[in-house]
């Protein structure tokens, strides 16, 4: 039988507030174990919860990157189950009235063709403590590491609209890149501060109905979510073949292995309204302000920058798919440098030194002005390409000027025609064999002079010049 996959995705992005949800305790999950605590966040008897305004900021301006209907009216319950890591027996969350309900992404299926993945809703909720599990001589003992406990999240629900891994890894990456544009979150499943459970099901093409879903978990890359997917249609479909029963539980997925694996049953405790939270009225005048903070989205400046800097649409979605790459773009090509060469030297060499690093492109010693100076000496002449890329990896080791390390390590280009006219004598005079293959027609020999007088020159010859003396001397 022809199968097709239903998915949906429940995506937890943990806010970039400065406080947690309901104290004012540091929102530093990663700090020394136990030390941004207090009675709220460690659950005490008789502690109350204090909402912060800021996080219903950070939350509301997610909602609205996602498209999503905020809801004026929205309150939060007590979601009950017992677990090491939530000792007061329950977890604070948003299940009979929202935050936000129906948004969407747009993505861009395999075969090229848009598509909008629905999302039904988003809430926010406090997360848990974290267990850390650790051996004691030959002893396995689980301590648990409240710094997490009551650190903001939203839930992002889509709705059951992905038919493929192609099609969930891309909804995560449209879904990532609207948060961090107005951002709210940094959305880094390798740092854990966003999470992805995805709920799998089959059913023969054509029909309209759900079957009974798997949950998958335990997926730290956009990758494995993909891989995940895959595995489980796979392992669906065999089941069905053989006759045998897809049951409702919750599976891991192991990267080392490539397989999920059981891992429990799926128990949805009781939601129940809770009392000590007041529920939250928003009014038009404070939706209308926090609408107004809005940045410039993705695909608004994809189009811009196609019609102003006049842009192929493919170099306007890179440079438009982080709000911090798109505005160091803009900072470039504000110091007078073309958007083309912009895009070219950040894509092909400032890019891919920045990651080496482990650097941002908002953190790098690399500063749009330091790069579009040192484009402005290649523009004029005053360095060759190869120069100019020796110069931008000083650029991450030292603070000087591009022009300063110039002069310091002797890059200048050597344009001086006389000069050059010595040097391309000394090599046709050389390689008496290439100037032969030349003459006799083989374009290559060509390069090879051209690549010979380079050499020579350490780098510093001005290769436009090489070449026109090369066709001049060769006839």
């Amino acid at each position: 039988m022809d199968y097709e996959a239903v998915i949906g995705l429940e995506i937890h992005a943990q806010l970039n507030s400065e406080t947690k949800m309901f104290c004012s305790c540091p929102n530093r999950p990663g700090d020394e174990p136990n030390r941004n605590t207090c009675p709220i966040c460690l659950w005490m008897p008789g502690a109350i919860p204090k909402f912060s305004e800021h996080v219903l900021e950070k939350a509301t301006l997610a909602a609205l990157a996602l498209n999503c209907e905020v809801q004026k009216h929205n309150a939060f319950d007590q979601k009950v189950y017992y677990y090491p890591d939530l000792p007061k027996g329950f977890q604070l969350s948003q299940f009979h009235k929202p935050l936000a309900k129906n948004g969407w992404v747009d993505i861009t299926t395999e075969d090229g063709i848009p598509k909008k993945i629905g999302i039904h809703q988003v809430h926010m909720e406090e997360d848990v403590a974290k267990l850390v599990h650790e051996t004691e001589g030959r002893i396995p003992i689980s301590l648990v590491d409240f710094n997490r406990a009551g650190t903001p999240l939203i839930e992002i629900v889509s709705e059951p609209d992905i038919r493929s891994p192609y099609e969930a890894m891309e909804y995560i990456k449209a879904l990532r890149t609207q948060i961090r544009y107005v951002g709210s979150a940094d959305c880094s499943m390798e740092q854990g501060s966003m999470r992805v459970d995805a709920n799998i099901s089959i059913r023969p093409k054509g029909s309209d109905q759900f079957n009974t879903k798997v949950e998958v978990k335990n997926m730290n890359s956009i990758h494995h979510v993909g891989d995940a997917i895959a595995y489980e249609i796979n392992r669906q479909k065999g089941r069905l073949n053989a006759g045998e029963s897809i049951v409702l539980h919750t599976r891991l997925w192991d990267p080392e292995k490539r397989i999920t694996s059981a891992m429990r049953g799926k128990f949805e405790g009781p939601c129940v309204p809770d009392p000590s939270v007041p529920q939250i009225l928003l009014s038009n005048e404070w939706l209308e302000n926090l609408m107004s903070q809005l940045p410039e989205m993705p695909s608004q400046k994809v189009e811009r920058f196609v019609r102003e800097y006049g842009l192929p649409y493919d170099e306007g979605v890179l440079m438009s798919s982080e709000r911090d790459l798109s505005e160091y773009f803009e900072a470039v090509v504000e110091e007078g440098i073309s958007p083309r060469t912009a895009v070219h030297w950040m894509t092909s060499q400032l890019m891919p030194a920045v990651r080496e690093r482990n650097q941002t492109i908002s953190n790098t010693p690399v500063t749009p002005r330091r790069l579009s100076e040192l484009l402005a000496m290649l523009d004029r002449d005053e360095i060759n390409a190869k120069s100019a890329r020796d110069v931008l990896l000083k650029l991450f080791e030292s603070d000087e000027r591009p022009d300063v390390i110039v002069k310091k390590y002797g890059f200048k280009q050597v344009s001086d025609v006389d000069e050059l006219e010595v040097l391309v004598e000394t090599i046709l005079s050389a390689n008496p064999d290439a100037v032969d293959d030349f003459k006799s027609g083989v374009a290559k020999a060509m390069g090879f002079l051209i690549g010979q007088a380079m050499q020579a020159s350490r780098g510093k010859a001005n290769p436009k010049l090489i070449r026109d003396i090369l066709t001049k001397k060769l006839g």
